[in-house]
């Protein structure tokens, strides 16, 4: 085996480039995959940036999930075996030929899906539960507002908490077409916010119980509003911003947690608890077939930046996968 693979390289602000470099080296509880499919996710965009450097230890080459075949296993590793179907979260390394990962990272791919399938579930479907079933607490029987609702996020947040018995799901989306795929999903009301205001309709409705946001900006303030009376919100993101301005009367008053996480610094112990919460709790939904990928876009592997370009664009409903077949 040689020591070198292809990997997606960013330099100096140019286009994306297939380039040959060294093979990950694995540690005693890690396994090297061979990559069949990579999810494209916007922290990737801002470690392109610049503004997102990986964590001390982890590879300087984007992507933060992928699917493929376990090549070679470390001395400490017990669960799997050369040959396995794997798709895993990663702290970096994804666009490349081959990835070092954690053990605990990796979860098997059901006989249902096929690797580039299942290349889309897991960033989506650990960060859905780090922040809405850990951090937010979310139960049975809770009214929840996800925004950004035809994401790969709110696409998969969508399924998995209508799975978990939510009463109403509110959802936030862009045009009428994209209204009507979260519906699909399994939203209860997908919000037009270009021609609705989302904060008078969950209000109106009841108010949320927990609200997962990748927004940020003047959202935060309206999340406050349509929280109900010991609600939750949790900001992924700041695509709009930071916030400028915060009323924070209304949170006091309301009893309300507002919080935030990150999912790609934590410790691998800690993916490790949540991948195994994923597997025993969502993994038999996705093997029925009730729990879907949802998927936008595949591009080959050499055009990763034209893939990279179409995320930044928007208008995507569910994932943009590369293809490394």
């Amino acid at each position: 085996m040689t020591n070198m693979m292809k990997a997606i390289i960013a330099e100096d602000g140019q286009p994306l480039k297939v380039a040959e470099v060294e093979r990950p080296a694995i540690g005693d509880n890690e396994v090297l995959v061979k990559v069949a499919a990579a999810g494209l996710n916007r922290a990737d965009l801002v470690q392109r940036a610049g503004k997102y450097p990986p964590p001390p230890g982890a590879s300087p080459i984007m992507g933060l999930e992928c699917s493929g075949t376990v090549e070679t296993v470390g001395a400490k590793v017990t669960k799997w075996k050369p040959g396995d179907k794997v798709c895993a979260l990663l702290a970096g390394g994804g666009y490349a030929e081959y990835a070092a990962i954690d053990e605990g990272s990796l979860l098997p791919v059901p006989e249902n899906l096929s690797l580039l399938e299942a290349a889309a579930l897991p960033e989506a479907m650990m960060t859905v539960y780090a922040n809405i079933f850990m951090r937010c607490a979310f139960r049975e029987g809770e009214s929840i507002l996800i925004h950004g609702g035809t994401s790969g996020i709110g696409s998969m947040a969508i399924q998995m908490v209508k799975a978990a018995g939510a009463k109403d799901i509110w959802t936030t989306a862009g045009t009428a077409e994209k209204c009507e795929a979260a519906t699909g999903f399994g939203a209860t009301r997908a919000i037009n916010y270009k021609t609705e205001d989302f904060e008078a309709v969950v209000r109106d409705g009841g108010g949320a119980d927990v609200t997962l946001d990748m927004v940020g900006g003047d959202y935060v303030q309206k999340n406050i509003s349509a929280a109900r009376v010991n609600g939750r919100i949790c900001n992924i993101a700041y695509l709009n911003g930071p916030v400028v301005e915060l009323n924070l009367m209304p949170l006091m008053l309301k009893r309300l947690v507002l919080t935030g996480t990150t999912l790609r610094a934590r410790p691998v112990a800690e993916k490790s608890d949540i991948r195994a919460a994923i597997e025993e709790k969502f993994w038999p939904l996705v093997a029925s077939g009730a729990i879907r990928p949802v998927i936008d876009e595949v591009y080959p592997f050499a055009q990763a930046d034209a893939a990279q370009a179409a995320m930044a664009k928007g208008g995507h409903t569910g994932k943009i996968l590369l293809d490394l077949s």
